[in-house]
């Protein structure tokens, strides 16, 4: 029986799921018996500050918004914007038999459930429905197959939040005090920061070392062919039986791990060419092994932010935001998971597609099933693929731009994931020589051939290394045997250099959070962001670069929480709160351990959560001792580092700056430090350069007219001058008395301004003239550049300089010309990025009114504060481009109607009749109606961020 049917003989019935973009697609499944509404994400959470605490909590519980006295109670409240959506959800319920509750089938759906229980506390029958895709058949099967909540799963998530509020707001304040105000801590975000330090740490403390090698172009003397090449190259790998050093040999130092190998300079390699220069060769040995690829397995939340980045160039929170969008349009499953499970419907869906595309010989003979990888896996959901029982091909869903991108990503992997093996050979080839002075050199090659292509001809995984060999690629070698002949038609001598680390991107930090247990798959892409947005972390094209200020709270961590940041205690404290889940431990015994430091966690292992001091193990109490005696925190001393000659880099309150000697004294120097700066590119060099440059207030002299000092200085917002009043002037009230200031111009620099320059600019506006009606024309110096403006009517200008020199004839031709509507010309761009992957278009880096911006003509993107226009790639431009998109367009809030006229309103019914009044109260009720729709389109704007997104563990 439909579910309309049912309806109609069960009365009403009242459907909540998270977003109201779902809400739509499941509105149009359901039919006219239901009415489907949206809690917009969470209703109700922790209070964000003690203002939102009710008055009868006090003293900590205020603070923390958790009882810890008893039992670590959280002190739950209905969010400010969600008031009006819980009013309406409650209306709702009121006029309905049935309540069920659609949210997400994961901790954040099971809370956000549960909350809806709490606070709208149904009379009628509820009843908990879950679906992993949205489609017809899967939301009917839903509505048919209900079950009961799950508390355990509640529990876990409330568990999850008390320990994430009690670790943020306990570390964040010790941050605040000792480095800077405003900052945070989180039980992930802290550790993921710290990987991203620990990597720049290996960079700087990195040492470069040279190598050399030959490599050898050897012909076979025949005629070639595609399936037999008649020459090929081949690297030294021995001398005399040595093994030639390649970069793995070498050591961070810069030194040799092991002196089994030969390590060979320039000069050692140059001589070896020219021994083998009219050497003999031939093939020592071939060897021929049987190649095998199988295919990957169908996407989960981690695999899928990886390799959108590899692909698209998409960041971990543009993928699930567009992901989110595809599942809530009814296009894939379910985002967040870590399952790689098919169902059977689904693997049903993918052979009969295999057949469809590439025929009965890529299928192979059973269903592929794939094995999670995961521990503790939490959802029990399918891996992410295309929904419903027949998957539709990317050119049938209609999707463009960045979701026909993803959906075509999630699409072949699935497909790929039920197609037999790639097969073939790989083969090596070794080729020996004696060169003159006797030694003797081996070259290798190795080939690889696919004779049968099988899912790759679907799909290919990329790589995280941009010089890595993909799996499709095939290196054909001559068909040798052991003894033939071969000529070296070339030998060259290859000089090479070990690098540092590279630096995580999105992509690799997520797969190394992963692989360390730490953290959840559903939240790495909000843990990203945060460390973002804090300042943590910034981008250089795609890498991760944490800035000076990471370093310092990094170092503050480690050296007085060293266990909050520690990678196995974060892990095992993932594991202790899967047992709670699993209802193998309890909740309260376990944060009362991780908090005060007390008793033994029902099964849980010695040395637990208490053990969360200093990493030597002379503080064994809880969190709130390690929070409480701050007094061997020495503020300056963890945000200090030695550079080098006597320089100390230090994160002050107001960014980072390096400083030789101490202040006040003889000799002392300071220089700020570029906030965009990687740390690994602060040497000694580079300080000294930075101490050299002038800093400080420039006199310039003496105004003849007021005899005030006039001082250059370097601003927050850039060189400016300004005039030093005399002791005594008022500087407050209503005698207070502002110094003259004015910017420099663009042409201007602080090391050469002059004297007659600062009164210049001092003196503006300047007084151009006055038109024939005696209205007063000047020129001035704004935001925007120099203008000139006579009463409300402002004009551009073209050059500063014409703020001094242009004349009243002049000003008088610009006002004569109409006044130009619209935009004025455009800008000429400020770089080029090339041609965008998405949108096919060529994207440029434009000078906006509000600083620099990437486009492709279509999109705007405001580059970050880490991003410039000198250092942006396109790869990072085209990232920008790829989040903005997966935002969409900017919604307008909703007009507000005017208090006063409401007031009115108010006042006349109050004077009308008893008979009038029933009138008035309808028209009340109606204007309470329309700004509640008002109110409705604000919630709106926030749903996009908020619903169905998983609480960050800040």
């Amino acid at each position: 029986m439909s579910p309309t049917s049912e309806t109609a003989q069960g009365g009403r019935r009242l459907v909540i799921v998270e977003s109201p973009a779902k809400a739509k697609t499941i509105k149009g499944y359901l039919g006219p018996g239901y009415v489907v509404e949206a809690s917009v994400g969470h209703i109700r959470d922790l209070p964000n500050g003690a203002a939102e605490v009710p008055d009868k909590y006090t003293g900590e519980v205020r603070r923390l918004g958790v009882d810890v006295e008893h039992d670590f109670q959280p002190i739950y409240v209905v969010n400010a914007d969600k008031k009006a959506q819980v009013r309406k959800l409650k209306e709702q319920l009121a006029e309905s038999d049935e309540l069920y509750l659609a949210t997400d089938e994961d901790r954040e759906g099971e809370a956000i459930a549960w909350h809806l229980l709490e606070v709208l506390k149904p009379k009628v029958p509820v009843h908990r429905m879950v679906f992993h895709e949205i489609t017809k058949d899967a939301i009917r099967e839903a509505v048919a197959n209900p079950r009961e909540l799950n508390k355990r799963m509640v529990d876990a998530q409330e568990t999850r939040r008390i320990l994430d509020r009690l670790y943020g707001y306990e570390v964040s304040p010790v941050l605040w005090k000792k480095v800077m105000p405003r900052l945070s801590a989180g039980r992930v975000q802290s550790v993921a920061t710290r990987l991203v330090v620990e990597r720049e740490r290996e960079r700087i403390a990195f040492r470069s070392a040279e190598y050399w090698d030959l490599t050898g172009t050897f012909a076979t003397g025949r005629t070639g062919d595609a399936s037999d090449p008649a020459a090929f190259t081949a690297r030294l790998t021995t001398v005399d039986g040595r093994r030639v050093a390649q970069g793995r040999d070498f050591g961070p130092d810069g030194r040799l791990k092991s002196d089994q190998v030969l390590h060979l300079d320039e000069a050692n390699a140059r001589a070896l060419r020219a021994a083998l220069e009219n050497a003999a060769f031939s093939v020592r040995s071939v060897e021929s092994k049987p190649y095998r690829r199988s295919p990957y397995a169908p996407f989960r939340t981690t695999t899928l932010q990886q390799e959108a980045s590899r692909k698209l160039g998409f960041g971990a929170k543009a993928t699930m935001q567009i992901a989110q969008k595809l599942y809530e349009n009814g296009f894939i499953t379910y985002m967040r998971t870590d399952s790689t499970t098919l169902s059977d419907t689904a693997v049903a869906a993918a052979r009969a597609q295999v057949t469809q595309l590439y025929g009965a010989d890529y299928l192979p003979e059973k269903p592929r099933t794939y094995a999670g990888k995961v521990k503790n896996a939490q959802e029990a959901h399918e891996a992410i693929r295309p929904s419903g029982d027949r998957f539709r091909t990317p050119a049938e869903t209609g999707l463009t731009g960045d979701q026909f991108r993803l959906y075509e990503l999630i699409w072949k992997r699935t497909v790929a994931s039920q197609m037999k093996d790639a097969v073939g050979n790989s083969v090596t080839v070794r080729i020996g020589g004696t060169g003159a002075d006797g030694r003797v050199a081996e070259f290798s090659a190795s080939g690889k051939t696919i004779t049968f292509h099988g899912f790759m001809k679907a799909y290919v995984e990329g790589a995280d290394d941009p010089n890595a060999e993909l799996d499709d690629r095939e290196r054909r070698l001559p068909q040798v045997a052991e003894g033939d002949r071969l000529t070296a038609e070339e030998i060259t001598v290859d000089g090479h250099a070990t690098k540092p680390p590279a630096r995580y991107t999105e992509a690799t930090l997520v797969k190394e959070l992963e692989e360390r247990e730490i953290g959840r798959p559903s939240t790495y892409a909000s843990i990203i962001g945060t460390i973002l947005d804090r300042g943590y972390v910034f981008k250089k094209g795609t890498a991760l670069v944490p800035s000076f200020l990471s370093f310092a709270v990094v170092n503050l961590l480690e050296k007085h929480f060293g266990r909050l940041v520690d990678y196995d205690f974060t892990a095992k404290m993932e594991d202790d709160l899967d047992r709670i889940a699993r209802g193998e431990a309890q909740a309260v015994p376990w944060l009362k351990r991780f908090y005060f430091g007390e008793g033994t966690v029902t099964g849980g292992s010695a040395g637990g959560a208490a053990e969360a001091g200093n990493g030597d193990g002379d503080h064994l109490g809880g969190l709130k001792e390690l929070v409480t005696d701050l007094g061997a925190i020495d503020a300056r001393e963890i945000s200090s580092f030695p550079v080098g000659n006597s320089i100390v880099l230090r994160v002050g309150r107001y960014g980072p700056y390096v400083e030789r000697g101490e202040k006040d004294a003889e000799g002392h120097q300071r220089a700020d430090v570029p906030a965009d700066l990687a740390p690994d590119e602060l040497t000694v060099e580079l300080a000294e350069e930075l101490l050299a440059k002038p800093s400080g207030d420039f006199e310039l002299g003496k105004d003849p007219q007021t005899g005030h000092e006039i001082v250059a200085k370097d601003g927050r917002y850039g060189p400016y001058v300004t005039e030093v009043l005399p002791e005594g002037t008022p500087k407050t009230g209503k005698n207070a008395v502002k110094p003259r200031t004015a910017s420099l111009f663009k042409s201007m620099s602080l090391d050469t301004v002059t004297l007659e320059d600062a009164l210049r600019l001092m003196s503006l506006p300047r007084v151009v003239g006055a038109d024939a009606e005696g209205v007063e024309i000047t020129a001035q110096n704004g935001r925007y550049g120099p203008y000139l403006k006579k009463g409300t009517d402002s004009r551009s200008l073209e050059t500063e300089d014409q703020l001094f020199d242009i004349t009243l004839e002049e000003a008088l031709a610009i006002y004569s010309q109409p006044k130009q509507r619209g935009r004025a010309a455009a800008k000429p761009p400020l770089k080029e990025l090339g041609t965008d992957p998405v949108s096919e278009r060529p994207v440029v880096v434009k000078d906006g009114r509000f600083g620099p911006y990437v486009t492709d003509g279509e999109t705007n993107a405001t580059l970050r504060t880490a991003d410039s226009v000198e250092t942006i790639t396109p790869e990072r431009g085209f990232e920008l481009l790829a989040e903005k998109r997966a935002k969409g367009p900017a919604k307008k809030a909703a007009k507000k109607a005017p208090a006063k006229k409401a007031a009115a309103k108010k006042t006349a019914a109050k004077k009308t009749t008893t008979a009038k009044k029933t009138a008035a109260k309808k028209t009340t009720t109606a204007a309470a109606a329309k700004k509640t729709t008002a109110k409705k389109a604000t919630v709106k704007k926030t749903a996009a961020k908020s619903a169905t997104a998983p609480a960050a563990d800040e």
